[in-house]
């Protein structure tokens, strides 16, 4: 008899709304993360250790394209990348879900349709909390339950600039969140875009772990990274190998699911090679880490000499009227939406500034992020040197991102911002990476099926951002969550658990 009935390999987004998923069945489920809980410190509003000395990152490096080494930049923690995460909680548009022809080519679509996961995307929401305002999106979905809690609510310089971009003839509308502003706030007056969660103010993965937690039956054990999985002849997984303090062990359950992230996880399956399965586990495809998306990110910094801006989170609005259209031959741009108030501590620790200069930019900008759809290649890929992790992530659709940063700075002069600067993220940034382990219902040109279960091998499902066939171009948190609820549901209906 196995030792646990689910063994879930990460407690992201992906893994934890998972556990929370199968908690309330009494299945005997294992969470295993490599990192500890983030406890309390005085580092969690400290700009400096936040934004230039990354002293809550991993020191893990990676190699891009060309072997040069560069820091991974993630966390790796209970609750994982969602533990800095800005808690923009937004559901996919129903287009994304159909092929789509952007500046840099026509993507294929989903296996699946919006509403099969529409419902999914309400429970998502219950769970998380979610605060939003429906109706004010031109690009928004059809929904069948409402946002279980209002929208977060604009500061001055917010609500000033919403009433500019409806003079302009647009619709902005409210980021769905996952915040509690008030307990936010009570732990320090700052904004909660990239800063570590220890004060319970966002949901996010580890509030999901802990509402499973408190199932008997639901286990967490942290500090163990999964070296192996392994299978045997046929296809079935039949353990996993891990290491951590206590030293190397061999666990075993009747069904396993992978939710270490898109980078990690593919690194994993090609890592558990074996004789049955040279080119790695759920690989017979040769799509497991293929089509690696990154979004393309542009910081967009809106001066106004004159004009003071008082905000502390500002990360309440956003604007889809460039969603679908707007580009290059009528082309989708994709979705701005508010970043966290740079302070001047922040754009010090980012940019070397002088403080005084700092300070002074920062007490004046209006701060915006602008982010366009990166498509999928086969050859933007995860593959591993050694023990070592390779990325080679191709950035494309670039001349959709330079046409959205482009729009956004004419949008922002409109609204009385003389200057406005832009930047773009680098793969040190990393933003919202997806797509190694794509679902299909193809076996020959997919890693799993629309429930996550792996083509190759019956009992292992994959439930992180690795599956996504796009990146569409808003924040994938809550899609992911909503995959891995229906993962839940499919697990659970199967006889082993009924």
């Amino acid at each position: 008899m196995s030792e646990w009935d689910v063994i879930i390999i990460g407690s992201g987004m992906g893994g934890a709304t998972l556990a929370s998923a199968l908690a309330p069945s009494g299945a005997r489920v294992l969470i295993l993360e490599r990192g500890e809980r983030l406890a309390p410190s005085p580092k969690d509003r400290d700009a400096d250790a936040i934004f230039r000395t990354g002293h809550f990152r991993d020191d893990e490096m990676w190699l891009d394209g060309s072997d040069t080494a560069f820091s991974a930049g993630n966390y790796y923690m209970v609750g994982g990348n969602s533990k800095f995460y800005g808690a923009a909680l937004i559901r996919y548009r129903e287009e994304d879900f159909s092929p789509l022809r952007h500046a840099g080519g026509t993507t294929r679509g989903w296996p699946l349709s919006y509403e099969t996961l529409e419902p999914f995307y309400g429970e998502a929401e219950q769970l998380y909390a979610v605060r939003g305002k429906a109706g004010d999106d031109p690009t928004e979905p059809a929904r069948s339950s409402a946002y279980p809690e209002a929208a977060v609510p604009h500061e001055a310089e917010i609500t000033r600039l919403e009433t500019s971009l409806r003079s302009q003839g647009l619709n902005p509308s409210s980021i769905p969140l996952g915040v509690d502003l008030e307990r936010w706030l009570q732990a320090g007056k700052d904004a909660w875009d990239g800063h570590p969660n220890t004060c319970g103010g966002k949901t996010d993965g580890e509030t999901a772990i802990d509402a499973a937690l408190k199932h008997p039956n639901v286990t967490l054990k942290t500090g163990t990274r999964v070296e192996r999985i392994l299978s045997d002849d046929t296809g079935q997984i039949t353990g996993v190998d891990t290491s951590g303090p206590e030293g190397d062990a061999r666990l075993t359950a009747r069904t396993y699911a992978l939710a270490a992230g898109a980078v990690q996880s593919a690194a994993l399956l090609l890592r558990s090679a074996s004789d049955a399965f040279p080119g790695g586990l759920a690989n017979r495809s040769d799509q497991v880490g293929r089509n690696f998306m990154n979004h393309n990110c542009s910081a967009v910094l809106a001066l106004h000499p004159f004009r003071r801006n008082r905000a502390i989170y500002q990360k309440t609005l956003m604007l889809n009227d460039f969603y679908l259209r707007g580009g290059p031959r009528g082309t989708p741009l994709g979705n701005i939406q508010m970043l966290g108030k740079i302070t001047g501590p922040i754009l010090k620790a980012t940019t070397g500034l002088p403080r005084t200069v700092a300070n002074w930019i920062a007490a004046r900008s209006l701060d915006v992020y602008a982010m366009s759809e990166d498509l999928p290649n086969p050859e933007s890929r995860v593959t591993l040197a050694g023990d070592q992790i390779r990325l080679d992530w191709k950035r494309s659709n670039w001349e959709t991102h330079e046409a959205l940063v482009a729009k956004l700075k004419s949008v922002l002069r409109r609204a009385g911002y003389a200057i406005v600067l832009s930047k773009a993220f680098d793969r040190r940034t990393p933003s919202h990476q997806c797509g190694t382990a794509r679902m299909g219902d193809d076996p020959a040109s997919s890693v799993t099926d629309t429930f996550g279960r792996c083509h190759d091998h019956p009992n292992l499902f994959i439930t992180d951002a690795s599956v996504l066939p796009t990146s569409a171009a808003v924040n994938p948190a809550l899609t992911i969550a909503a995959l891995a609820l229906r993962t839940g549901q499919h697990i659970l209906q199967e006889p082993a658990y009924g």
